[in-house]
């Protein structure tokens, strides 16, 4: 690789191109173990490095663990590099617990090198171009030791190394307390808007609308009674045009019996609601179903690219509380095996990611996976709804068994007491919660635009540190050529120490055999 290849200029007088290989001890994998609550060795695992900081509280310990733990024990300087998963996150080791490190991550050496200047290279774009393209397959894409220990890098003089560790961290010092305020103004967003869902959904936010309405408003609960009326006259003449097309008309009105009213909430523990509110549950104010897909055969071609779009569980996540966009569609036959939701219908999912909500904006399947909500038309607004749920988001959660798949099941959100406004109110209301969040929004999209010009310099600072521009040279410094070669004796040494020390082991285990 030159500097052409990956956009530098020319590396300044007394630098060199070397690789990875050259100024490092041979690559090594990691022990091949799992991980359990207590031990006597932690286990690094991928996991536990690409944050950019090692929390060793929460670092496991390893199942079994190595004859020779000297082998894979970390030291500090240690240099880990993920290579799969996160294929290519490295982490400079620094005053590591007693702890070893699992088979995805590969360890390297550095020999006299600074290992914080190499420690920076494996951040920088220069690095990540080499990784893009050393990725191998599809599926799981990885990197192995050979193809690692081949990266090619500018090393510079040693003592320019030292100052260039320093300028970057001065520099990063900086940019890092300038992200820490952007990321603490992001977190003070998430509890803004927690905080306008919540007033809105205790009433507070249209307090003094209420107070000007007086009692010219509509009570909820006449409204609930008029829409469990109308479900109830629309179910019994559905039944009585079956019963009309068969030819058998009732004789009496016992047929009325077998209806269902859908059941209230449990109001006993709950706390009491503004004037004119009322409690309700889904199945009360709407038809509550899950969605419907068969798959069957499982992900069978002849099932998909036709016109009619299918919603997943991502596309719901990444919604923002309006489905505007899908991935995948169904063809007629998809179609004959679920079953397609108007537009307007309200979305929750129940698995993979549980009770994240957003409203179709168009005609749609969904699998199972997806529960529907279809509100009574012009008795319910339906984004209220879909607010709500949003602050109920980590009390349907509890509910979710503690497995691999976390789920929660329709009869959950049967079960959900809803406060219900009058429809008024909760026009209103949708309304004052998307001029709070607007605002919210735009400010965030400012905090994000800051955040990605800050990632956007660090990378800068970066490029310039290994272009050789980021401080002056020292024409007095070592040649980074002559300290390849004190690298390449200083390798030849260790190598013949650590061969003395198998040999001697090896002599040990005979003899104690």
């Amino acid at each position: 690789m030159s500097e052409t290849d990956v956009g530098l200029s020319a590396l300044p007088e007394g630098w060199v191109w070397t690789t990875l290989d050259e100024i490092s001890q041979p690559p090594q994998y990691g022990w091949t173990t799992s991980a359990k609550n207590r031990g006597k060795l932690r286990l690094l695992r991928t996991t536990d490095i690409t944050s950019g900081y090692i929390n060793w509280e929460t670092v496991p310990f390893c199942q079994t663990e190595p004859d020779d733990v000297e082998k894979y024990l970390l030291k500090d300087g240690d240099i880990v590099i993920s290579r799969s998963g996160s294929v290519g996150y490295s982490h400079l080791i620094k005053e590591p617990d007693q702890a070893i490190f699992a088979s995805y991550l590969i360890r390297f050496r550095p020999v006299i090198i600074d290992e914080l200047f190499l420690s920076y290279f494996l951040k920088s774009s220069v690095y990540w171009r080499a990784i893009s393209e050393s990725k191998l397959g599809i599926a799981v894409q990885n990197v192995n030791a050979t193809k690692l220990r081949k990266i090619s890098l500018p090393i510079a003089p040693l003592p320019e190394q030292h100052r260039i560790v320093a300028k970057i961290e001065e520099l990063f010092t900086k940019l890092d307390a300038g992200k820490e305020e952007l990321l603490q103004a992001k977190a003070r967003l998430k509890r803004y808007r927690q905080s306008v869902l919540k007033a809105a959904m205790d009433g507070k936010l249209t307090e003094d609308w209420r107070k000007k309405q007086g009692d010219e408003i509509e009570p909820a609960s006449v409204l609930l009674e008029r829409i469990l009326k109308d479900r109830r006259e629309k179910w019994e003449a559905e039944q009585l045009e079956q019963m009309s097309a068969k030819g058998k008309m009732p004789k009496d009105d016992k047929w009325k019996n077998k209806y269902k009213e859908p059941p209230g909430p449990d109001t006993s523990r709950l706390p009491d609601l503004p004037k004119g509110w009322v409690w309700v549950t889904l199945p009360q104010i709407g038809e509550l179903n899950r969605g419907k897909s068969k798959h069957r055969p499982r992900n069978a071609s002849f099932l998909y690219g036709g016109q009619y779009p299918f919603v997943q569980t991502g596309d719901i996540k990444q919604a923002n509380g309006l489905i505007g966009h899908y991935n995948q569609t169904y063809s007629e036959e998809g179609l004959k095996q679920s079953r397609l939701w108007p537009a307007g219908t309200l979305c929750i999912t129940i698995a993979a990611n549980i009770a994240d909500t957003a409203i179709l904006g168009f005609d749609a399947c969904f699998p199972d996976s997806v529960v529907g909500f279809l509100p009574e038309i012009g008795h319910c607004n339906i984004r209220f709804v879909e607010f709500f749920l949003r602050t109920a988001k980590d009390d349907l959660e509890q509910y979710a068994p503690a497995t691999a798949q976390k789920n929660i099941n329709l009869g959950t959100l049967k079960g959900l007491a809803i406060p219900f406004p009058p429809l008024a109110e909760q026009n209103v209301i949708t309304e004052e919660i998307d001029r709070h969040l607007s605002v919210a929004d735009a400010v965030e999209a400012i905090v994000d635009a800051e955040l990605k010009r800050s990632d956007a310099l660090r990378q800068s600072i970066l490029k310039q540190a290994f272009s050789g521009k980021l401080v002056p040279q020292d024409p007095n410094d070592e040649p980074a050529k002559k300290l390849l070669a004190r690298i390449k004796k200083e390798k030849a040494k260790l190598e013949t120490e650590q061969k003395a020390k198998r040999k001697t082991k090896k002599q040990l285990a005979l003899f104690e055999h």
